[in-house]
């Protein structure tokens, strides 16, 4: 995740927000020259040789070494919980499983990786100093994540009693939403859950991508929650671009 050191504007999150985002890439220098001149961000050394992006200063991601060339390049999203060990058990209850079991990051917290039924895979994040996102849903930050899917009821079933707060409460937040697999991509695509940043114009900023090395996967559409491209960077990544 990132140094000892909490940053302003952070804020505690409650179970089942999204509150942090990181990318496993091959090359971390690539990244952050893509990343930086597409979103504005900057960068600091963090815990375990990986980075921190800041925006004005504050946390808004984390780029990270891939070391195991097997695994897939990809931005994680990571939900907040006050305890990572219960809620990885109630994961595989509910037939989700576990990637990575719980463990310590430093001071900073408690992250582990999880699997839902259809294998789509995101993190979980105890957090001790550091709380995750100090700016959120605005550009250049994460702004929503898509859960696409084979079988959308039985995703609102599981994701609905793991965060039932987070997802259907009166406080929910407006920024989880769940689709087919095929209203965007081949229906054969693995399920898997995909991170939106933040744009002011999602159809120009197409133009910054490819002439940094990224490619387009799925042109500009509009969904119930904005206009959204799905692009790669240029290692591979994937993730959406979102204007609201």
């Amino acid at each position: 995740m990132a140094e000892n050191r909490a940053s302003a504007g952070e804020e505690a999150y409650a179970e089942g927000v999204a509150c942090w985002v990181e990318a496993r890439l091959p090359d971390v220098e690539a990244g952050k020259r893509f990343y930086g001149e597409l979103f504005g961000w900057t960068f600091e050394e963090a815990y375990g040789g990986s980075v921190w992006a800041l925006r004005d200063k504050a946390p808004v991601a984390a780029l990270a070494y891939k070391a195991d060339g097997r695994m897939p390049t990809v931005w994680t999203v990571y939900f907040a919980t006050p305890d990572a060990e219960s809620l990885a058990v109630r994961v595989q209850m509910a037939g989700g499983q576990v990637v990575t079991a719980p463990l310590p990051v430093g001071d900073l917290g408690t992250a582990a990786l999880v699997a839902d039924p259809e294998g789509a895979v995101f993190g979980l994040w105890q957090a001790g100093d550091h709380q995750g996102f100090g700016r959120r849903h605005e550009p250049g930050t994460f702004i929503w994540t898509e859960l696409y899917t084979r079988d959308t009821e039985g995703a609102n079933n599981f994701y609905g009693g793991l965060f039932t707060d987070a997802l259907f409460g009166p406080d929910a937040e407006p920024d989880f939403g769940r689709a087919p697999v095929s209203d965007v991509f081949p229906a054969e695509m693995p399920p898997h859950l995909l991170v939106h940043f933040g744009v002011d114009d999602c159809d120009a900023v197409l133009g910054t991508v490819q002439s940094l090395g990224g490619r387009v996967q799925a042109p500009p559409f509009d969904a119930s929650y904005g206009r959204v491209a799905v692009v790669t960077d240029n290692q591979g990544a994937s993730f959406a671009l979102l204007q609201r």
